[in-house]
């Protein structure tokens, strides 16, 4: 059987290869200098205005990505997406995640089936089970109203969610439906985290939420234990069942866990972890925290997203426009890394998430992300060119003051800007010029004009800068950049920003020709771990020396158990943080 085509043995991506070297000749000076090539770079769909004038490529360049686009036959897949067939061809699973917020009246079809109405089924289960919670009708063992959540979670089961939960924090709609209550997330299997979760909450008024597709997760099935101990040292045994909740398909182990399976809340395998926060996952504690009400307007944003994508031509499609100019900066100009830059402290947790969602490698780079982090093709070819960048980012101001240095000096590193034009929190202060909003987005709008434009060493000594201090304060420019701006940070725009870089992902991936929707990098360390975790059981119950191991990680261990064997391990005893 012939081998596959990869995208780089293609007429579009050759041409692309030939018309960078073009582009490398030209300064971002010169083309933001063509006020109708920036135009045509400027676009809005639902209030989201996307502008990309500052991307080093011309119109002819956008239309060979457009070429390739076809030549990837990216189109063809959005389609096989959406009509849930298996495109995930490694695990045999479809990739359903728009699902998860389509209208109650669509029609979505996995394996003949419209999945649409289960959906909705889940959703309305929530629904009536977080406002009896909310309402005080569901209460505590003790009789106590439940008011603090811990979700217990890991990956996309906590990333997702935390990003979600941090930016309605500070949202007034959200803040007032959430006033009194907490939502704590449990994500790593350090103690240190399960300390810092429960201290200064009561047993009596919490409620933990345990997610796990399989119930079968280490990390999280351990901290789940841990809490359930925490439950019934405090309340007895039985108070597990009004204290616990699961989100999980596997019923049986819910049950064995004493966690009733009525208060179970289903996803499906079409749903890949980090794509899950519009699944129960992040939908049940965040209802529980915010209120379904509110949970639903974020839904519907990211629906919104959804069908754009799905319907809008390639040059009005924010989605695709994004993804194919990652892969122009990636694979063409050699680009290793792109800053991902809110200028909204209420979307600090943003960059985290889409490092976990889409944060992918180069193909010569060992680094394992998920999503895109691949090296071979969809039909297992090795592939000679990079597949993505490293995610990075951090809310501005607090980025320029860290690590943007090294973007505006040092190492080319596309941005994303993403500014919000009104405030979740507004403040004016008497007598300053600008009120503390439009401090922050001058820097928002400043910022990527100094990456493009730069500064020369002719502007300096106009400037009568001292000759020695010249080379020192030249900036070269020619940074490449894009903004996003978005009208305000209600729920429902907290949902458009999750789905446009949601499927910003899954058009690269399209375009490489890779599989985005797997993820078995994270295996390999799974299974070395579970031999480790038999080699202490043994060495901290019976004594037996390590064995089986190479050289330094045996050395590493022996010395790890030397220096911890005075730590208290009784497996008949159960000993808890003393927070």
């Amino acid at each position: 059987m012939a081998s596959p085509t990869l995208i780089c043995d293609t007429q579009a991506w050759k041409d692309l290869e030939a018309h960078v070297e073009e582009i490398k000749k030209t300064h971002l000076r010169d083309l933001m200098s063509d006020v109708e090539r920036s135009k045509s770079m400027i676009l809005e769909f639902d209030e989201v205005l996307l502008d990309y004038s500052r991307q080093r490529a011309t119109l002819d360049t956008r239309d060979k990505l457009f070429k390739l686009a076809e030549a990837a036959h990216l189109k063809e897949k959005i389609n096989r997406m959406y009509n849930g067939e298996h495109i995930n061809s490694t695990e045999n699973r479809p990739v359903l995640h728009v699902a998860l917020r389509a209208p109650r009246d669509a029609v979505i079809q996995c394996d003949g089936k419209n999945v649409v109405p289960e959906v909705w089924k889940v959703l309305d289960k929530i629904q009536e089970f977080s406002e009896r919670v909310r309402s005080g009708s569901w209460v505590g063992a003790t009789g106590k109203a439940l008011k603090d959540v811990i979700a217990v979670g890991i990956g996309g089961s906590f990333l997702g969610p935390l990003f979600v939960h941090t930016a309605l924090q500070t949202e007034p709609d959200a803040m007032e439906c959430a006033r009194g209550r907490q939502l704590r997330f449990l994500a790593n299997v350090d103690p240190v985290d399960v300390a810092r979760n429960i201290a200064g909450l009561n047993p009596e008024t919490t409620l933990v939420v345990v997610v796990s597709k399989t119930f079968t997760t280490a990390e999280t099935m351990l901290n789940a234990r841990t809490l359930r101990e925490w439950i019934s040292a405090a309340l007895g045994p039985s108070a597990v069942a009004k204290h616990m909740v699961a989100v999980s398909t596997n019923l049986t182990l819910v049950e064995k866990f004493g966690i009733d399976p009525n208060n179970a809340f289903a996803f499906w395998d079409w749903v890949g972890g980090r794509y899950s926060v519009c699944s129960a996952v992040g939908v049940l504690p965040l209802s529980l925290q915010y209120g379904f009400s509110i949970v639903e307007k974020f839904l519907q944003g990211a629906s919104s997203i959804d069908q754009h994508f799905y319907s809008a031509p390639y040059e009005k499609n924010i989605p695709v426009l994004l993804g194919l100019l990652s892969v122009w900066n990636v694979s063409f100009h050699g680009y290793p890394a792109r800053a991902i830059l809110p200028y909204s402290q209420a979307l600090e947790k943003f960059a985290p998430h889409i490092q976990q969602a889409c944060a992918p490698k180069q193909s010569a780079c060992m680094v394992s992300m998920e999503s895109n982090g691949k090296s071979v093709s969809i039909d297992g070819v090795p592939l000679p060119f990079a597949t993505g960048e490293i995610d990075f980012g951090e809310p501005g101001t607090n980025g320029q003051h860290s690590f943007y240095q090294l973007i505006h000096q040092g190492r080319v590193i596309p941005c994303d800007f993403i500014g919000i034009a009104r405030s979740q929190q507004p403040i004016y202060l008497k007598g300053e010029p600008v009120s503390n909003h439009d401090e922050l987005m001058s820097n928002f709008f400043a910022q990527p004009d100094a990456l493009a434009y730069g500064k020369t060493a002719e502007e300096l000594r106009k400037e009568n800068v001292p000759s020695h201090l010249v080379p020192h304060k030249t900036f070269s420019g020619n940074r490449p950049s894009l903004s996003l701006l978005l009208p305000s940070l209600k729920a429902y725009n907290i949902g458009q920003l999750l789905a446009i870089y949601e499927h910003r992902v899954a058009v690269q991936g399209f375009v490489w020709g890779i599989n985005s929707f797997d993820q078995w990098g994270v295996e390999l360390g799974k299974s070395l771990a579970t031999r480790v975790r038999k080699q202490l059981h043994a060495s901290r119950t019976k004594g037996e020396p390590v064995e089986g191991f190479n050289f330094s990680t045996s050395t590493l261990l022996t010395r790890y158990l030397e220096a911890s064997a005075d730590v208290p391990c009784d497996p008949s005893a159960t000993l808890l943080p003393r927070i």
